[in-house]
């Protein structure tokens, strides 16, 4: 007789059941859950974005959530931020971001993010 499908009731395989396990005991002992969510076909992740100095006065916050693709350029990254707030855009020519305490600029190059990742936005620093 053949073993039945993974459509049928009940046929959950061993380790489907001791993963699901496992993450309801990690969520009951308090571990945050970050998801990854799609739309349409673009993966998209939850991020933390740091408003610093004048991008956080122009965006009157100073941290958010926002969910943007995985995968796109650091120059797509700064167009869903100014999506959000576009008074920040006034300062493009001389913002920088950190992804993951790494400086980049704002151009082609591609970034790859994750839930969870940490965004900051540092514009000019005034002083002497």
């Amino acid at each position: 007789e053949e073993a039945g499908g993974l459509d049928e009731p009940g046929n959950v395989p061993e380790v489907a059941r001791l993963s699901l396990a496992a993450l309801v005991l990690a969520l009951a002992k308090g571990a945050a859950l970050s998801l990854t969510h799609t739309h349409g076909r673009q993966m998209t992740a939850q991020v933390t974005v740091l408003y610093f100095a004048k991008s956080a006065e122009l965006s009157g916050i100073k941290s958010e959530v926002l969910s943007v693709p995985q995968q796109l350029t650091s120059l797509q990254l700064w167009q869903e931020i100014v999506n959000e707030h576009p008074r920040l855009g006034t300062i493009r020519d001389h913002v920088i971001l950190a992804v993951r305490q790494v400086y980049i600029v704002l151009g082609d190059q591609l970034l790859f993010l994750e839930p969870g990742d940490e965004i900051a936005v540092i514009p000019p620093i005034s002083g002497g």
